[in-house]
C-alpha cells in the first residue's frame, strides 16, 4: 500500500510540475506577446511617420523647393549658397528664401518631436548640413542598408531610455540633383535616411498592464487546475484506500481461517498486532511506522496456511521434524506477501519475525541489527502473547511471570531495547482469565476427536484426560487451583470397570468385543451428552461431568447392552474439586 501511495504522491507531484509548467509557458509567452505587439505598434508609428515625411519631402521635391520668408525660426540655408536665385524679394519687397526638400523635412521633424516626442532625423554619410551627421546607431543602421536596400529596425536605447528606432533609405531622385549634384551623386545611388526613433515607454507601461491581467487570469487558472488536480488526487487516493482497505479485509478473513483451524490461538494475531503497536509507541515510532507493523502483525502467520493440519493442529508438543516444517511458515509467509505488491513493504518485516538477536533463530539465522527493528518488535509482541496464552500442552504465564522471562532472555532471544520497552507497554495488558481450551463446539470436538479420540471405542484417551485434569491447575508452578476451578468446570468423576471382557473376547472373538466396545461407549455418551467418556484402559472407562451425576442409578441403558454376555459392570466415584486431582496419577491413587 505504502508503495502505490508513494507512487501516487510522485505522480500527484508530477502532474502539479506539468501544470505549473504549462501555466508559465502559456503566461510567459502571453506577456512576450504583448510586449511584441507594443514593439510592433511602435514600429508602424514608425512606418507611418517616415511615410508622411517622405510625402511632404516628395510634394516639396516636385516644385524644385518652395520659397519661404526668412524668419527666425526659418533663416536661409546657408548649405544652399551656390544655388542661383536662392534668395529673391517679391514686389512687396517680402524676402524670401529657398526650403530644399531636407530642410523642410529637418524643420517638420523639430517641430514634430517637440509635439509628440517622437524623434526624427536626416542622416547622410556625405553632409551639407552638419547637424545631420549620423551618430552610432545610425552609421552601423547605413551600412546594412547599403548592403540590402531595405529599411533598418532595432531596440535602442536614447538618453538611457527604450526606443524603436527606424531608419528607412533615401536613394537620389532626379529632384535631388539640384542640390547635390555637387557631391557626385547619380540616379538611384543611396545618399543617406529618414532616422525616426518612437518612445517605448507607454507602449510598455500599457504591455505590463495587460501582462498583469493576463497574468491574473492564467494565476486563477492556476488555481482552479490545482483545485481539480487534488480533487482528482484525494478521490484516486481514497478509491486506492478502499481497494486495499477491503483487499487486506479479504486477507484478514483468510487469516481468521487459518486461526480457526487451530482454535488455540484464536485471536492470536490480532493480540499480537495490539502488543507490538504498544511496544512500537513506546519506543517513539511515528503512527505510519506502526500501521506498517500493525499489518505485518496482522499477517505475520499467514503462511500457516501451508502447514499440514496434522502439525498445526496438532494439541500436544511437536517433535523436532514437526516443529522443522512448522519453521517454513514464514518463508511460506514472505512468498506470499511479495507476490502481492500491497504487502511488499512488509514481507520483510514479516520473514524475520522468528529471527533471534543471539542468531539461534529462523529462518536465516541473523544477529542483531542485521534483523529488521520492526521485525524484532513483533518477535517480543509474538512471544508474550504465546507465554500469556494456554497451549494444549502448556499453560499460560501471568503478564508479571511472561514480562519477566522477556527480561531474563533480553539481548540472548529478544533485542534489549525492545524488552525495556516492553516491560513499560505491556505492563498493564489484561489477559482474558476465563479463556478455556477445552472444545467448545462441535468443530473442536472433530479437531479431538483426530488426535485425542480412541479409535476402537469412540471415546477420548487416557492421553486427553490426562490434559482435561492438568487444567485444574493453569500455572503448575503456582498450582493455582482456583484459577484452575475457573477454567475448569468438571468435578464428578466416575470410573466404569468392565469385568470377564477377556473370556466375551475368546467366546466372541476380538472383533465382536470391540464393537461392544464401541457400543458401550456410545451409550454413556447417550446417557449423558455433556459429559466426557475416556477409555483409560482396555476395558475400562471414566466418565466425567460438570455436577454430581449417579451414574449407577442411570445405567439401565448400559446393562441392557451388557445383558447376556457374561460381563458384569462396576462405579468407582471420585469429587475432583474435593481431592484436588490436578493429574492422572493422582486419580488413579483413588481408583
Amino acid at each position: 500500500m505504502a508503495q502505490k501511495l508513494a507512487f501516487l504522491k510522485k505522480f500527484l507531484i508530477i502532474i502539479i510540475f506539468l501544470w505549473t509548467l504549462v501555466i508559465v509557458v502559456f503566461s510567459t509567452s502571453t506577456i512576450h506577446q504583448n510586449y511584441q505587439y507594443a514593439e510592433h505598434i511602435a514600429l508602424n508609428q514608425a512606418q507611418v511617420s517616415v511615410k508622411k515625411d517622405l510625402a511632404y519631402r516628395s510634394w516639396v521635391a516636385s516644385h524644385g523647393g518652395v520659397y519661404v520668408p526668412i524668419t527666425k525660426q526659418t533663416p536661409a540655408n546657408p548649405y544652399l549658397v551656390h544655388i542661383p536665385n536662392r534668395d529673391i524679394e517679391t514686389t512687396d519687397g517680402q524676402h524670401l528664401t529657398l526650403m530644399n526638400p531636407a530642410y523642410t523635412l529637418l524643420q517638420m521633424m523639430s517641430n514634430y518631436g517637440e509635439l509628440y516626442g517622437v524623434k526624427g532625423h536626416i542622416t547622410s554619410d556625405k553632409l551639407l548640413n552638419p547637424k545631420n551627421r549620423p551618430d552610432a546607431w545610425e552609421r552601423k543602421g547605413m551600412e546594412i542598408i547599403s548592403r540590402t536596400k531595405t529599411p533598418y529596425f532595432e531596440i535602442a536605447l536614447v538618453d538611457s531610455a527604450n526606443y524603436l528606432r527606424f531608419l528607412n533609405p533615401l536613394f537620389v531622385e532626379q529632384s535631388c540633383l539640384k542640390c547635390h549634384a555637387s557631391q557626385g551623386y547619380q540616379l538611384g545611388d543611396f545618399r543617406g535616411a529618414v532616422s525616426v526613433a518612437i518612445p517605448l515607454y507607454e507602449l510598455y507601461a500599457h504591455a505590463f498592464n495587460q501582462s498583469l491581467r493576463h497574468g491574473s487570469y492564467f494565476f486563477l487558472l492556476w488555481l482552479i487546475g490545482l483545485l481539480g488536480i487534488f480533487w482528482g488526487y484525494k478521490h484516486i487516493q481514497k478509491y486506492i484506500h478502499t481497494q486495499i482497505s477491503q483487499y487486506e479485509q479479504h486477507v484478514y478473513t483468510l487469516v481468521d481461517v487459518i486461526e480457526k483451524r487451530d482454535s488455540y490461538t484464536a485471536g492470536h494475531t490480532r493480540r499480537v498486532a495490539l502488543y507490538a503497536d504498544k511496544i512500537a509507541y513506546q519506543m517513539g515510532y511515528k503512527e505510519d511506522i506502526r500501521q506498517l507493523l500493525f499489518r505485518a502483525s496482522m499477517l505475520h502467520d499467514i503462511g500457516k496456511i501451508s502447514t499440514p493440519d496434522s502439525i498445526l493442529l496438532k494439541p500436544g508438543k511437536l517433535t523436532r521434524l514437526e516443529y522443522k516444517l512448522i519453521q517454513e511458515h514464514v518463508t511460506a509467509s514472505h512468498e506470499l506477501l511479495t507476490k502481492v505488491d500491497i504487502f511488499e513493504d512488509i514481507a520483510e518485516i514479516v520473514r524475520h519475525h522468528h529471527e533471534h538477536y543471539n542468531g539461534k533463530g529462523y529462518p536465516q539465522g541473523l544477529t542483531g541489527d542485521k534483523i529488521p527493528m520492526l521485525s524484532q518488535v513483533m518477535t517480543a509482541a509474538d512471544a508474550f502473547d504465546a507465554m500469556t496464552t494456554d497451549r494444549i500442552y502448556k499453560g499460560r504465564k501471568s503478564v508479571k511471570l511472561a514480562l519477566d522471562e522477556l527480561q531474563s532472555l533480553s539481548g540472548q532471544q529478544f533485542n534489549p531495547e525492545v524488552v525495556e520497552a516492553s516491560l513499560i507497554a505491556l505492563e498493564d495488558v489484561e489477559i482474558d482469565e476465563l479463556y478455556n481450551q477445552l472444545p467448545q463446539t462441535d468443530l473442536e470436538q472433530e479437531r479431538f476427536s483426530y488426535f485425542y479420540r480412541d479409535k476402537i471405542s469412540g471415546a477420548f484417551n487416557r492421553d486427553y484426560l490426562e490434559f482435561v485434569l492438568s487444567r485444574r491447575a493453569e500455572q503448575s508452578e503456582l498450582r493455582d487451583v482456583a484459577l484452575g476451578d475457573k477454567l475448569f468446570k468438571y468435578r464428578c468423576v466416575y470410573a466404569i470397570f468392565l469385568h470377564n471382557f477377556t473370556q466375551y473376547n475368546k467366546q466372541f472373538s476380538w472383533k465382536n468385543g470391540d464393537e461392544l466396545l464401541a457400543l458401550v461407549v456410545k451409550t454413556l455418551q447417550e446417557i449423558s451428552p455433556e459429559a466426557l467418556v475416556f477409555r483409560l484402559f482396555g476395558d475400562d472407562f471414566i466418565i466425567m461431568h460438570k455436577e454430581h451425576y449417579e451414574v449407577p442409578k442411570n445405567s439401565k441403558a448400559i446393562d441392557d447392552v451388557l445383558l447376556n454376555t457374561g460381563i458384569e459392570i462396576s462405579y468407582k466415584h471420585v469429587d475432583l474439586q474435593q481431592k484436588n486431582i490436578c493429574s492422572l496419577d493422582e486419580l488413579e491413587t483413588y481408583l
